[in-house]
């Protein structure tokens, strides 16, 4: 072939080619059950290695922990050119009550154009076109000028330690750009995600009888009230949105407004400090006034404040108060974090999206968090993108669209091309 257009053109119709094989491979994964917890991956890794071992892959397992797997596998020539990453996570949210799915969670049929299934959106179909692209560019024998690495990860469902970040530390996988294959909105990418900030409360008083109550005792409930009214206040903090991050913030909120519309209502989380006091246990029974309350808060936090902000304000709010509590982290920990557009990989899946599609394509903010963190920790540009009936994701019924996963592996097939082949002349 004479040049990179003409090769991308042919790997995207060899994926329309072969699009009942892709469809397939996403159906063998969602049939395996994976799910987190209790986080086994042994079966499923174990069907992904002789998958990429078919093609002539070489593969490498990393066990983070007891039967929780990382397989990486890397191909192309490493003689100067760039470092593709291509990541996607193997586990899967509990299925939950089956009673209350209409179909098996996980039966990965194909019915009117829907692959069906748990992890279907979040993120088998995903993960399936990512290994899909990887293994057809082996087996055709496509003479990459740079490195492609699949990392498929084991934990990110409950929290992500023994998966990318795992990775990460020990330099078993490293890149000038990564892509995740997480779900997102067909033309629509996510270059960057809201900070995670949880955290335990708890809270004491003094016990006796409740016939006395509220003139003997100090009741733990009444005082943790108070602290709920004070943490709430998070949300009403002005925040200082950096210029640098304006542009992405504005694109994001003019997505909520003309795609995902129903989110409309929601523009202000983009910019808020978002409480949600998701668990409270408190007291030992009606006649007893309690004597220790605890809730379990998640807040997600905007550009313009830090985790060490939040923990400051929570502790003057709190102490204002006169009470006796305990305040401990747990769970997603990280601030706002974005990667800049301009970056070659954003370039490649943007651009590509349009190619493959014919439609506008630009980035947004996610109003989660996600794994991402971990790579730009690491200074490796990322962004997600990947298939997804964004209603369904760790619901009952979770589903996405066949046509999706095609065009999602078109964009993943020729963005390794625009990547890899940025500087090479063919």
């Amino acid at each position: 072939m004479t040049g990179k257009q003409e090769l991308k053109n042919y790997l995207i119709q060899e994926i329309e080619n072969h699009k009942d094989e892709l469809i397939d491979l996403c159906s063998q994964l969602i049939k395996i059950p994976s799910e987190n917890p209790p986080g086994d991956s042994t079966e499923i890794t174990t069907f992904i290695d002789q998958y990429l071992k078919n093609v002539g892959a070489e593969t490498a397992w990393h066990e983070a922990t007891d039967k929780m797997y990382n397989l990486v596998s890397t191909i192309g020539e490493n003689k100067g050119g760039k470092h593709l990453i291509y990541c996607g996570h193997s586990d899967v949210v509990p299925t939950g009550d089956h009673t209350k799915w209409d179909f098996n969670p996980t039966s990965g049929e194909v019915v009117d154009g829907w692959l069906l299934g748990r992890g279907a959106s979040d993120m088998k179909a995903g993960l399936g076109g990512i290994i899909f692209t990887f293994a057809l560019l082996k087996k055709l024998n496509i003479n990459l000028p740079g490195q492609l690495t699949l990392a498929i990860v084991p934990d990110e469902e409950t929290g992500g330690e023994f998966g990318v970040p795992w990775l990460l530390e020990r330099k078993i996988i490293q890149g000038d750009g990564c892509l995740i294959a997480e779900p997102s909105s067909r033309y629509n990418p996510t270059l960057g995600q809201k900070g995670s900030y949880w955290f335990k409360l708890k809270v004491y008083g003094e016990p006796g009888h409740g016939s006395l109550s509220p003139l003997a005792g100090n009741n733990a409930i009444i005082n943790m009230i108070n602290a709920i009214n004070e943490i709430r206040k998070l949300w009403e903090l002005d925040i200082d949105i950096p210029e640098e991050v304006m542009p992405l913030i504005e694109r994001s909120k003019r997505y909520m407004r003309e795609v995902e519309k129903d989110r409309e209502p929601f523009q202000a989380v983009l910019d808020h400090v978002t409480v949600n006091i998701g668990k409270i246990q408190g007291g030992t029974k009606s006649n007893m006034i309690p004597e220790s309350c605890e809730v379990e808060v998640d807040c997600r936090l905007p550009f313009g404040i830090t985790q060490e902000e939040v923990t400051a304000f929570l502790h003057e709010k709190l102490n204002s108060l006169g009470i006796e509590y305990e305040l401990t982290r747990f769970g997603f920990r990280s601030n706002a974090n974005y990667t800049s557009d301009e970056e070659p990989i954003c370039k490649a899946i943007v651009d590509n999206i349009t190619h493959v599609t014919g439609h506008e394509a630009y980035g947004v903010m996610q109003w989660a968090s996600s794994d991402a963190r971990h790579f730009r920790n690491h200074h490796i540009p990322v962004l997600q993108y990947g298939p997804a009936y964004l209603p369904s994701i760790h619901g009952y019924n979770e589903k996405v669209k066949v046509e999706d996963i095609v065009r999602c592996c078109k964009v993943y097939i020729a963005a390794v091309i625009d990547y890899l082949y940025e500087q090479e002349t063919m």
